[in-house]
């Protein structure tokens, strides 16, 4: 091939280009290049090579224009005629008219491209211009062809490069064919390749129309992130700011629409770009990006109406706040921000304040370069004047912000402050910033201090005034104390700070003794080097470590517990251990609370050391023999035994035979464990070790047992149904041990008298200990895989319903028997465990099981219509508890008329010391309390179970209850109300608690029952009911107990608020195809009479007479609800998101006007016509368009209102009327004369 190619060369330059494009470029380029660069100038191949190049380049391109459409490429709509298939594998590219040609134009191209790069310069420019300038000019014919585009681009390119004639004529095409290739392709060497070509972007008129495609390319390069995140896209990008003053607005403008949604890395590009494009314009440009574009950027940040809007905005300033130190920078920064920095930082918004101080915190220190000497300190002094006084702002967020940019700017320019500044600075954040009320900026001065302890500068005076911080080390919030062990954790390193010196060592080891794990995590770390060292030998860190131990036990127990965690080596704790049990079984004298703390050490040291494998041989034996009943017996408080039981679990000891005795009569002894924290720890340690020993179904008989005898009790006192009884028990299973072969129930067999109100006692622990042992994986496996599930199931059900409807009666009742009998209900439901036999529904076992043979839906059902009827007789007691008997009393008393005088006689049928005697106002808030806590674990039960797929049959009586339930507490907040003297905060925690909670419950039953809802089964009209219910609450909880208590219910309704829209709505949206819906929320208005609606319009006209003096009729005397207001203005803004929920919803508010005109009560009509014009839809629209239904109740308003005025002769009223027709008038007339959708014959 080279042979051929080069006797054509000495041919002559025709036979040489036809020898050429017979071949491949792939295959022929070195040969090419070897053969073009050997030519050497005086050979006659240097002149009429060229001409040759352009007549085959112009004939080749005249070819492919006239090239005809291919029948694949034919656009016509009519299908191509059917072709023979021919075989790929025999197929040519050269059969290809048009393939061939670009490859002819691709070798030609490249030939010239060679003739321009040759290494002698053989060839005259001249004389290669016009095929360069043909390939050029032709180059947007060649699109579709990515290898002789680019072919071309590249030839164009060199030439520009080499700065030949005419090179300003291969750029209009050659351009955009780059910025396109760069901005399609996304390669950096393409970017590359742009900017070495950007000075040729000056030939270019800006001005011009036919520029418009390339100016588009251009904008893309603005936010095309390839350009954004490359070194030369930036510099290019800058570049093109110069290009024209139109081009430039346009650039700005496309970056200042960025700023909103942009990334932190794409606006810090931003800020780098139009620094670069400052630096290379001059005059008109440069004033257009200082005046035009920075000057609104710092207007922006300081009035930016967001505080990641002002973040974004600040970003891009700090392209320029970073190159302060170019010249003319820093004095274009002050001549911008000056002018409106100082006046922002005074005004009334506290968002302008907060914005103006990020900007002057990044401006630091904020003066004129040109300025004095004297002039640059009073502006250095008015800066740390407006930061005092802005350390102490009313607004919380700007004293963070101020406190942690006091902290930044000393320690980035502590050398140019005077120290009385830094003195004076520093004690103001230590003095009043660390005692400030808001948590955030007692955070944000320790955040503060720990950076500026970053300079070593500050360290003489913060080793004085640091100890002024002591007091956060017991602060009520979490991340300030983590803040300040992190301060501590920091000066421990330092070495003229002594740590112990900021905080005493008492506090800190009390705070890691009852402090949240983050803490006491970190105070661990910080006391390791001095209770715990790894320098010294084992002996010694053991003795320290007992030394803390002694000091004290529950700091040092925590400081076992993190032990492991901080790096101590597994030998040294294992030996801790051992010292430990050494010294509690010796004969040292250690009270008991050194007792307790060193079984919890040992029992957080061996928790650590049992999940290494290493460790575990070693631990069995160090708890061997008779060891363990000494550490039993040693063990005197709870929490001791407990940890003894935590330790022989953990390392599966096998000498615990004697032990289970011991744990079964901890199990079974629970009268008092529903409230005692340190009895429930111990609770849990004994079924950790009876599992661990195989004995959890003795425990869980027993248990049974317990249950079964309180249901018995229950059916004795109160006539309840009979619980079932185990006729013939499941068999036991042996307990592993080597030496015994049973094991006597010296606690469960003995045979003791009680009362009912002590074997309740005992049913209240042993569902405590149910719930619990469902809330953990372990013990719940092996309770729902026990044969005997049903019968305390079935035993809880009995007692549960005893708890629901004596609660009023017996102060003992408790909520635990009917959250362990739900609990396990949805366990089995979940788990789908079945109970065998005839259940106390009387359903057979296959009634209960699908198909599958798990429990179905219908037993969840069964449990829930059981709760409800309970609570049905629960509310129905109120008449019946009125003459000091209990509903099952009364029956009882009735029943006796019919019994035998043989029969045996009961026990007495009440029980004085708990029931009701005095009506203090105490023990009705009592049992209020434990009424609603009742009432909460029924509601949690029902929402539970909704959301997990099950009871979707019961939706409509589970709103019934919980709207009765939510009737009920108003009903008692009014009632505890009355005596306010006597209502004790304090007293009353968990009664308000369990409302919050009940409060979210019932906002998610809407969540679940309005998901819930089709076109075919809507959501019922009890939706509204409890969405009104719920408001009521809230103004009922606003009215009796105060905002702050409504506050709560606010923030509780806040996530769950479109739930509580749409259910307002239901009533109107179930009607959409009656002819005026809204009658259906007018009856339901007038059938259950909300109060919020009143209270709303006693809101609207408290508002109208603030307007003036002519408004005084309408003052009202009761308060003011602000979060009522509140609440009603998040929904307002729910509403205006969606016309038709806004016309759903919209319609009850028009119906209860309509009550209120029928009952003359026209406050609430003004009122609520006020609230309905004026906020919920606006006074400029007259037209409410797509608001049909609320339109549908206007012939009943606005004529009636007319009505009224006729009849009216109270001048007052119909002052009220008058102002409420002239609400709906505009309204009214539009649709009358514009419309005619209303007549005038209705007015």
């Amino acid at each position: 091939m080279e042979k051929r190619l080069r006797s054509s060369l000495k041919s002559s330059a025709e036979d040489f280009l036809s020898s050429a494009v017979k071949l491949t470029l792939k295959s022929s380029k070195s040969t090419l290049k070897s053969l073009i660069h050997s030519i050497p100038s005086s050979s006659p191949l240097s002149s009429t090579l060229p001409p040759c190049l352009h007549l085959s380049i112009s004939h080749s391109i005249l070819s492919f224009q006239n090239l005809p459409i291919h029948p694949e490429t034919d656009t016509s709509h009519s299908p191509p005629a059917k072709r023979t298939r021919q075989s790929t594998r025999n197929s040519k590219p050269q059969d290809n008219p048009q393939h061939n040609n670009n490859e002819y134009l691709r070798i030609l191209a490249h030939i010239t491209g060679l003739c321009v790069s040759h290494p002698r310069n053989a060839f005259q420019q001249s004389d290669l211009i016009p095929a360069v300038r043909s390939l050029h000019d032709n180059l947007i014919l060649f699109e579709l062809d990515p290898g002789l585009s680019n072919e071309i681009a590249g030839l164009c390119e060199e030439w520009w490069k080499q700065n030949l004639p005419e090179k300003e004529t291969l750029i209009s095409q050659t351009l955009p064919f780059l910025l396109s290739k760069s901005l399609t392709l996304k390669k950096k060497v393409d970017v590359h390749r742009v900017y070495s070509l950007r000075e040729a972007f000056n030939f270019f008129d800006f001005e011009d129309e036919s520029i418009e495609d390339l100016k588009l390319l251009l904008i893309r390069c603005v936010i095309e992130p390839l350009y954004l995140k490359t070194e030369e896209g930036k510099r290019f990008v800058a570049f093109t700011f110069g290009l024209s003053l139109q081009f430039l607005k346009e650039c700005l403008a496309m970056i200042k629409s960025q700023i909103p949604f942009g990334r932190k890395s794409m606006l810090e590009a931003y800020g780098e770009i139009v620094f670069k494009g400052w630096k290379g314009v001059e005059g008109e440009l440069k004033r257009e990006i200082e005046d035009g574009f920075l000057m609104g950027l710092v207007e922006g940040a300081i009035h930016a109406s967001s505080k990641g809007l002002g973040s974004s905005i600040r970003r891009i300033l700090g392209g320029f706040i970073n190159q302060r130190t170019v010249d003319g920078v820093e004095k274009l920064l002050f001549r911008l921000a000056e002018p409106v920095i100082f006046r922002s930082l005074q005004v009334a918004n506290s968002n302008v304040r907060q914005n103006a101080l990020h900007l002057l915190l990044d401006l630091f220190p904020f003066e004129d370069p040109d300025a004095t000497k004297e002039a640059k300190d009073t502006m250095l002094d008015k800066q740390f004047f407006l930061l005092e006084r802005l350390l102490m702002d009313d607004c919380p967020d700007v004293r963070v912000i101020a406190v942690e940019g006091c902290c930044r700017i000393l320690h980035l320019f502590w050398e140019i402050i005077p120290s009385s500044t830094i003195t004076k600075i520093i004690t103001k954040i230590l003095d009043e910033m660390a005692y400030d009320t808001c948590n955030e900026v007692r955070l944000s001065t320790l955040n503060g201090i720990i950076y500026l302890l970053g300079n070593p500068q500050s360290h003489e005076i913060l080793k004085v005034l640091l100890p002024r911080l002591g007091h956060l080390m017991l602060d009520n919030v979490l991340s300030v104390r983590v803040a300040m062990v992190d301060i501590l954790l920091l000066l421990k390193d330092i070495r003229t700070f002594q740590f112990i010196k900021v905080v005493g060592l008492e506090v800190l080891l009390n705070t890691l003794a009852n402090d949240q794990s983050p803490v006491a995590h970190k105070i661990t770390r910080l006391l390791m080097p001095s209770y715990f060292p790894a320098r010294l030998a084992i002996d010694e860190a053991c003795n320290r470590c007992v030394m803390l131990m002694k000091r004290s036990p529950l700091a040092g127990a925590r400081f076992c517990k993190f032990a492991l965690l901080e790096g101590a080596s597994l030998k040294s704790l294992m030996e801790l251990v051992n010292v430990f049990i050494n010294l509690l079984l010796s004969n040292a004298k250690l009270d008991a609370t050194q007792i307790e703390g060193l079984l919890v050490a040992s029992a957080n040291l061996c928790s650590g050391l049992a999940n290494v494998r290493s460790q575990q041989d070693t631990l069995k034996e160090l708890f061997s023999g008779e060891r363990v009943k000494c550490l039993f017996a040693v063990a005197s408080t709870v929490h001791a035994k407990s940890s003894v039981l935590d330790i022989l679990s953990t390392t599966a000891s096998d000498n615990v035979t004697g032990l289970l005795g011991d744990c079964m009569g901890i199990v079974t002894d629970c009268s008092d464990l529903s409230e005692n924290l340190k009895k429930q720890a111990e609770v849990r340690s004994a079924h950790k070790l009876l599992i661990s020993c195989d004995a959890f179904d003795n425990m869980f008989e027993a248990l049974t047992r317990l249950l079964q005898k309180t249901a018995y009790r229950c059916h004795i006192k109160f006539d309840t149904e009979a619980p079932k009884q185990n006729v013939s028990p499941v068999k036991r299973k042996r307990w592993k041990s080597s030496t015994k072969k049973s094991v006597k129930w010296k606690h469960v067999s003995g045979k003791k008298s009680s009362n009912f109100k002590d074997d309740y006692s005992v049913a209240i622990g042993v569902s405590w200990q149910i719930k619990d042992m469902l809330s953990s994986e372990d013990t719940r496996k092996a309770m729902l895989g026990s044969q005997a599930l049903e019968l305390p199931f079935l035993a809880l059900k009995v007692i549960s319903e005893v708890s629901i409807m004596l609660c009023e009666y017996y102060e003992y009742m408790d909520p635990y028997p009917v959250l362990a009998y739900t609990a396990l209900a949805l366990q089995m439901a979940l788990q789908n465990v079945s109970i065998s036999n005839v259940t106390d529904y009387g359903m057979k076992k296959d009634d209960w099981t699908d198909s599958s043979g798990s429990i179905s839906e219908t037993m969840l059902d069964q449990v829930m219509d059981h709760l409800l009827n309970c609570t049905d007789k629960l509310f129905e007691a109120g008449d019946s508890g009125k003459n000091g008997k209990s509903p099952t009393e009364s029956k009882r008393d009735n029943s006796k008329r019919a019994t035998h005088s043989g029969h045996k006689q009961r026990e007495p049928q009440t029980d004085v010391s708990s029931s009701i005697s005095d009506g203090s106002v105490y023990t009705k808030q009592k049992q209020t309390s434990k009424k609603v806590k009742m009432l909460t674990a029924v509601l949690k039960f029902i929402v539970d179970s909704i959301a997990m797929g099950f009871a979707s049959r019961n939706h409509r009586r589970c709103l019934k209850f919980t709207s009765a339930y939510m009737q009920h507490i108003i009903s008692s907040l009014r009632q505890l109300s009355t005596d306010k003297s006597q209502f004790k905060e304090e007293k009353s925690k968990e009664f308000i608690m369990c409302v919050k909670s009940s409060f979210t419950y019932a906002t998610k039953l809407l969540n679940l029952v309005l998901n819930a809802a089709t076109e075919a089964s809507p959501a019922p009209v009890e939706s509204f009911d409890l969405a009104s219910d719920l408001l009521d609450l809230i103004i009922s909880g606003e009215l009796f107990l105060g905002s702050n208590y409504a506050a709560r219910l606010v923030a509780a309704a806040k996530p769950w608020l479109p739930d509580l829209v749409l259910a307002l709505g239901s009533t109107s949206m179930l009607q959409q195809s009656l002819e005026r819906p809204y009658l259906t929320a007018l009856d339901h208005i007038k059938l259950h009479c909300p109060s919020w609606p009143l209270i709303l319009a006693k809101v609207e006209l408290a508002e109208m007479s603030e307007g003036g003096p002519e408004e005084e009729d309408y003052r009202v005397s009761e308060p003011e609800f602000p979060e009522f207001k509140k609440l009603m203005g998040m929904i307002i803004s729910l509403l205006k998101g969606n016309r038709n929920i806004l016309d759903a919803v919209g319609v009850i508010f028009l119906a209860t006007s309509v009550v209120g005109l029928e009952r003359k009560d026209f406050g609430l009509l003004l009122g609520l016509l006020r609230f309905v014009c004026l906020k919920l839809i606006g006074k400029e629209d007259r037209e409410w368009s797509g608001l049909d239904m609320m339109l549908d109740s206007l012939p009943d308003i606005y004529p009636g209102i007319e009505r009224g005025l006729e009849d009216q002769g109270d001048e007052d009223e119909g002052h009220k009327l008058n102002n409420a027709r002239a609400l709906l008038e505009p309204v009214w007339l539009y649709h009358v004369y514009e419309t005619e959708r209303f007549s005038e014959m209705e007015e």
